[in-house]
């Protein structure tokens, strides 16, 4: 979900479509969280083992409590169409680092639930000792740590961000006509300053349409 809109080969695609793409693998993920956490949570009780005492459940219910607000937030302010512009540029900066720092605090949760496991389930051969099952689990967690670095490296590199002039030429509105067209032909007998009022008013909303293009689209959500 976080790279979606950093895959050269959807750049040409329908912004609206990578919009909900994002939108329902966070959805999907979402649940799985919670089905996830109900399982716990009935193991946890059915074993008679203490809940929420370990700094991996902790830090895991808060990056769930964090990452449901997230897409909340995503979904009213970036996917549907009622939030202002000025609203959605101040709220992409926060947006992004949120869920780049959910995604970390998801993976670093990852890495100490598996550690846990091993140590209360490995009891001969201990833990200590490494076993296959150790081995196997430690593997897991370094391939997490890869992954988990991919996805930052991709997020926070500007040459794999949208090309903001393809997103222009989509939002670009009818009445916004660039330099050169018919319109701007057909006032050749009007007055020099009409003619510098039509570049400058096309220039606001080509800029407007870029800044629009930048609050809206570039999210990881």
């Amino acid at each position: 979900a976080i790279v979606v809109y950093r895959l050269p080969w959807t750049w040409k695609c329908s912004k609206l479509l990578m919009k909900f793409i994002h939108a329902g693998l966070n959805t999907i993920a979402m649940i799985l969280a919670i089905v996830s956490m109900v399982a716990v949570f009935e193991f946890h009780n059915a074993k008679n083992i203490p809940n929420m005492y370990s700094l991996h459940s902790w830090i895991g219910l808060t990056a769930v409590i964090f990452y449901s607000l997230q897409l909340f937030l995503g979904f009213a302010v970036f996917l549907l169409p009622f939030a202002p512009v000025h609203l959605r540029i101040a709220l992409m900066p926060i947006h992004v680092y949120s869920g780049l720092t959910i995604f970390a605090t998801v993976i670093a949760t990852a890495l100490m639930g598996i550690t846990e496991k091993l140590i209360f389930a490995l009891k001969n051969p201990a833990y200590s000792a490494s076993p296959p099952e150790a081995t196997l689990v430690n593997c897991l967690g370094l391939l997490l740590v890869i992954f988990g670095s991919l996805i930052l490296w991709m997020a926070s590199r500007p040459h794999w961000k949208r090309p903001p002039a393809e997103n222009a030429k989509i939002l670009r509105p009818i009445a916004a006509t660039p330099e050169g067209t018919e319109v701007e032909s057909t006032m050749t007998n009007s007055s020099n300053a009409d003619k510098s009022d039509l570049r400058s008013n096309t220039e606001a909303a080509r800029k407007q349409n870029i800044k629009f293009d930048e609050a809206g689209q570039r999210s990881t959500m």
